[in-house]
């Protein structure tokens, strides 16, 4: 399976879990596809956009992966821990920005440890899942 095509479905499968991860951390009003849907939209569709931009980063992301010549759960989950801690300072600007922030929807998401479990839960989950489906050629 390609890289883009792993990364797609297990971002996809990411953003299905994410009611189950939220109740497990305490994080229930939390989520990636939230936090990207709400950023590009308002209105009802959010979370259709929220939940295909996160299924495109999650493609690119795979066939990055793939490009790397990377294989397997322990590589996938290095990879998308790696992302995960690149891109947690960017949670600075969500914290100033994003309408669930501005709002009060959201407590702080930068120094939320439960944000943070979610977080390296989740990517853990999508690096094993990225890494098994991109074994199968």
């Amino acid at each position: 399976m390609s890289g883009a095509k792993a990364g797609a479905i297990a971002a996809a499968g990411w953003g299905l879990s994410e009611p189950l991860l939220g109740k497990a951390f305490g994080t229930s009003s939390y989520s990636d596809v939230r936090l990207l849907g709400r950023a590009v939209t308002r209105r009802r569709a959010w979370p259709v956009v929220g939940f295909a931009l996160h299924v495109a980063n999650g493609a690119a992301f795979g066939a990055a992966f793939e490009r790397l010549g990377l294989r397997g759960a322990k590589q996938g989950i290095a990879a998308a821990q790696l992302e995960n801690l690149t891109l947690w300072p960017g949670m600075l600007v969500v914290d100033r920005l994003h309408p669930d922030r501005r709002d009060g929807r959201w407590p702080r998401l930068f120094s939320n440890r439960r944000v943070a479990l979610y977080e390296v839960t989740a990517h853990a989950l999508f690096g094993a899942a990225l890494g098994l489906l991109s074994r199968r050629r």
